[in-house]
């Protein structure tokens, strides 16, 4: 007998055969075992089996999580069939005027499903617009899309969280449509869906999308308002009131000098390059910092790269540079769009040195050369028609931002690497291409890595010199608007990875001794280097700065419209040493103190809360290995003011239990308390490995687990022969993924490629090198693109392994689409059992099992839940699709009845067949339809209470 209770079935040789024993039935008993709850309510801090209360002064919510979700998705089921309604009176509409069905592109022929009945249309309206659910009711859920009870009709979406609605009556929507036509019907019919990834297509705004900024709040509190969430923060006290004190005194120099945030923050509007008039002559007005320079000239291609006495710029007595080219005496620019420009600086010690200006909005290099050169871009015409990208013309937005997604399932991606070939992608090839891979694969958010321009390609974009310029290896910057509409077109939600916590320390190219001295953007002497990355440090103390970087961030989502930000690099940021050298235990005095960099700390709050305010749909992510409180609290409580942190320690443990210990050595109680050791109510992304696991030098998980077996044998049964090295990896590392979705966070992130196992890590083109951190000599690779690629052709080729990992990963993506258990209020880890190597935990409606042993299956097995009733196997590695053997299966229609049985602490219990190596997720049985196929081995049969597509 099992040390459960159940049955111990040793699996042996049984894995070649798929000979596994099948349950006996529902017959034993089991004893308890150590429990840990993790029930989300006020006081909780979720550090593995540590529990504490906080003061019983934390103020109750006016709605609890779970009641407020219900109500959500009340009226998303309410959306849903007023959208069919609409879909269905359009139709009618149609047949009665006899319009025929346009012929679709074939990419949109291959991505656009027929609906089928029961698929999500849209996501939360009420989180939509920003209005409670009551008020949202008769409402219809995006722009362009007609909702008949109530007659209201979403023209446009103002960003401070109201909506712009036109009232018109059915009669009056119909006719309005019917003059549109063909036309009308694009805009205003929804859109055929892609029925495999219950992603519902956005409709296009008619007209172009248009956006109002929102509001900044005023400067209320004294910055301890977050003490409610954690009392301990009290003997801080005084670091969080100097801290916010010098926000609020930034922010009231800015509405008093600047005349408001959102001025301020729009100054890529009055810097750098544009069109202008100057004395009633049109021309170009060009604008730089500058304080060191004692002269400035712009030169380029327009003047043969030498200035005449007219090209020279004037200072202010802030260093600011202002120069005025007028037009042509033909009305013809002097400076045409795509001409190459620099700034020309003498330094204060007479030196004349070449300069991209630092608000350049595009920067090239040819292919012939090593320099780039700034590039004035600035196309003279607009598209007629929005969503069409004409070659020397501005885009023009087609699609809404969709909204804000309640858990963030994220595919973090390359655009340059994201070709199957060796080469180097394009934008429109990555819109193409991947965005449709991604939506089948049921992320949400597409996160793109490396777009702020940076001279070497091989520092994945973390050593940026143009900011505000996309990388031009991938083509235009209205390449890259059109790639985001068309993410938008899907429900995407688009993040871009920033880079704000060092610069690049190229000078001719970059900001490095822009104006001629050490300083101008960076501290100076030591304190302005980072010594193991080999870059610059901002001064974030410096006014200027301050508008450059907070006019950045601003920038890419009012002009190209990302919807959010993972910020790179914070805890070098936040930390006079970087977080390099150092152990972060939890003293607080680690995070509060002298080695605080508080002017870094001040410009992430005026940052998160400028873009919450004039953006409320905005996400924003900081990569934070620290760990410091209130990081995820708003800037209004006194936080730092993300909406969430990564998760990082998780791939770490990983890794090191690949690296460092056999099978049987694994600690369930290790592994859970690193999944759930964050902060209460802090969200956090998990992931089990990103693009750091798969670079060169490092290994992905697949590699970790499988090794050079992945070349030898990852052939499908029926094509080639196995070994138990790939048998073992591929199991472990579907539960790995799975089992970090679970319990990591509140949303969820892998890199493109990592969801099937990718054989190659990554390595850009380079040659030999000195590595600035070690010193070490590191040798290139004649710069090949071979190893800089993506093979996405390997999971879709029937007689390899890789189609299995896929499969899994994209079943789990769409069982939080239908349960979105990963934002579900209830999560309860009831079971890490040492001796079984097993695993239970609750999130919203599901029971997760996950047995790590590598050999023992277990018949009978008691595993507590919360709630009595019937459940059915929703997911399992088991099946066959997954390169499972089928044991446990949704197929087999099993229903496991739990009953007041307590067990584990928990109220109720039921038994069942945990196999080894395999993870099983149970729903309630009226959930479940063991016939379902798409996607294929989910057995999903309808949304439960807190789904979240």
């Amino acid at each position: 007998t099992a040390p459960s209770g159940g049955k111990m079935l040793t699996r042996g040789g049984a894995s070649a055969s798929g000979s596994r024993p099948l349950p006996s039935g529902l017959r034993s008993s089991s004893r308890a075992r150590h429990s840990v709850t993790k029930e989300r309510h006020p006081g909780l801090v979720n550090q593995d089996s540590r529990i504490r209360s906080s003061p019983a002064d934390v103020p109750e919510p006016a709605l609890s999580p779970v009641e407020k979700l219900r109500q959500e998705n009340e009226l998303l089921r309410r959306t849903i069939e007023e959208a069919e309604a609409a879909q269905a009176l359009l139709e009618e509409i149609e047949q009665e005027n006899g319009v025929e069905e346009e012929t679709a592109t074939p990419a949109a022929a291959t991505q656009q499903p027929t609906p089928a009945a029961g698929d999500v249309d849209m996501m939360d309206t009420a989180s939509t617009v920003g209005t409670s659910p009551a008020s949202m009711s008769d409402v219809s859920s995006a722009p362009g899309t007609y909702t008949p009870s109530g007659s209201k009709f979403l023209t446009s979406i103002d960003f401070d969280g109201v909506a712009a609605y036109t009232t018109k009556g059915e009669d009056e929507m119909s006719a309005y449509i019917g003059k549109l036509g063909p036309l009308g019907k694009e805009n205003f019919r929804l859109e055929e869906r892609t029925n495999r990834s219950w992603m519902p297509q956005l409709p296009p705004v008619p007209g172009g999308l248009k956006e109002v900024p929102g509001v900044m709040p005023e400067v209320t509190g004294d910055g301890t308002a977050c003490f409610q969430w954690d009392g301990s923060l009290e003997q801080c006290r005084e670091h969080f009131q100097h801290r916010y004190g010098v926000y609020g005194g930034l922010r009231h120099h800015i509405d008093v000098h600047e005349g408001g945030m959102d001025k301020f923050t729009r100054s890529y509007e009055y810097y750098g390059l544009h069109r202008g008039e100057n004395e009633g002559k049109k021309g170009l007005w060009y604008r730089e910092w500058a304080p060191g320079a004692q002269a400035l000239a712009l030169v380029g291609e327009f003047n043969q790269w030498e200035p005449s006495p007219e090209h020279w710029a004037v200072r202010d007595e802030f260093g600011l540079w202002q120069l005025f080219i007028p037009d042509g005496a033909d009305g013809s620019p002097a400076v045409k769009h795509k001409t190459k420009v620099k700034c020309r600086i003498v330094g204060s010690d007479g030196a004349t040195v070449d300069r991209i200006p630092a608000w350049i909005r595009w920067a090239t290099q040819e292919w012939n050369e090593i320099q780039f050169n700034g590039v004035y871009y600035d196309p003279p015409e607009t598209s007629a028609e929005p969503g069409v990208l004409e070659e020397g013309k501005k885009y023009v937005f087609k699609y809404p931002r969709p909204p804000r997604p309640r858990a963030l399932r994220i595919y973090e991606c390359h655009v340059g690497m994201s070709s199957m070939e060796p080469k180097i992608n394009s934008y429109k090839e990555f819109a193409a291409e991947v965005i449709p891979l991604i939506v089948d694969l049921g992320y949400n958010t597409v996160q793109i890595m490396a777009i702020q321009e940076h001279a070497y390609y091989g520092s994945f974009g973390y050593h940026v010199t143009n900011f505000f310029a996309p990388s031009s290896r991938f083509g235009t910057p209205d390449d890259l608007k059109y790639l985001i509409d068309q993410a938008h077109r899907y429900g995407l939600t688009v993040l871009m990875d920033i880079v704000h916590s060092h610069a690049s320390e190229n000078a001719q190219d970059g900001l490095n001794y822009f104006d001629g001295t050490d300083s101008c953007y960076f501290h100076e002497g030591s304190r302005g280097r980072h010594w193991m990355w080999g870059s610059r440090c901002f001064d974030y103390g410096n006014y200027e700065v301050l508008r450059f970087l907070m006019s950045n961030s601003r920038y890419w989502v009012d002009e190209f419209k990302f919807d959010g930000y993972r910020f790179d690099g914070v805890t070098s940021m936040m930390y006079h040493h970087h977080g390099l050298s150092t152990t972060f235990s939890g003293a607080y005095n680690e995070y509060f103190g002298f080695h605080t960099d508080v002017d870094a700390v001040v410009y992430l709050m005026l940052c998160n809360d400028m873009l919450h305010s004039l953006f409320p749909s905005v996400v924003t992510v900081g990569e934070d290995v620290s760990g410091m409180p209130a990081f995820c609290r708003p800037v209004s409580e006194g936080g730092t003011g993300f909406d969430y942190r990564l998760n990082m320690a998780i791939a770490d443990k990983w890794i090191e239990f690949m690296e460092e210990r056999t099978d049987d050595s694994w600690g369930m109680g290790e592994i859970t308390h690193t999944l759930t050791n964050r902060r209460w109510m802090e969200e956090c992304v998990s992931y089990a490995e990103s693009h750091d696991q798969a670079l060169v030098g490092d290994k992905t998980l697949a590699f970790w687990l499988m090794d050079s077996d992945m070349y030898d044998y990852m052939a499908h049964p029926d094509f080639g022969p196995s070994s138990p090295r790939v048998e073992r990896g591929i199991a472990i590392h579907k539960m790995v993924r799975l089992l970090t979705m679970t319990l990591g966070g509140e949303s969820y992130l892998t890199f493109m490629g990592n969801e099937f196992g990718h054989p190659e890590w990554i390595d850009f083109p380079r040659d030999d090198f000195v590595d600035p951190g070690t010193g070490k000599f590191v040798p290139g690779n004649g710069g090949s693109l071979e190893k800089c690629r993506r093979r996405f052709d390997l999971p879709d080729a029937d007689y390899l392994k890789y189609q299995w990992l896929r499969g899994f990963d994209r079943a789990m993506c769409h069982l939080d689409k239908a349960f979105g258990f990963m934002s579900a209020p209830h999560t309860y880890v009831s079971r890490k059992d040492e001796m079984d190597k097993l695993v239970v935990a609750e999130r919203g409606d599901l029971v997760f099992v996950f047995n790590f042993h590598h050999t023992n299956s277990y018949s009978d097995y008691r595993v507590g839940c919360l709630n009595t009733g019937g459940y059915k196997v929703v997911l399992s590695s088991d099946q066959s699709c997954f390169g499972g053997y089928s044991n446990v299966s949704k197929e087999a229609d099993v229903e496991f009845f739990a009953t007041d049985h307590p067990h584990d602490d928990r109220p109720a219990s039921m038994q069942v067949y945990a196999p080894a190596r395999t993870c099983v997720v149970y729903a309630p049985s009226e959930r479940v339809d063991p016939l379902a196929s798409d996607p294929e081995g989910l057995g999903v049969k309808d949304l439960g209470p807190y789904f979240a597509v």
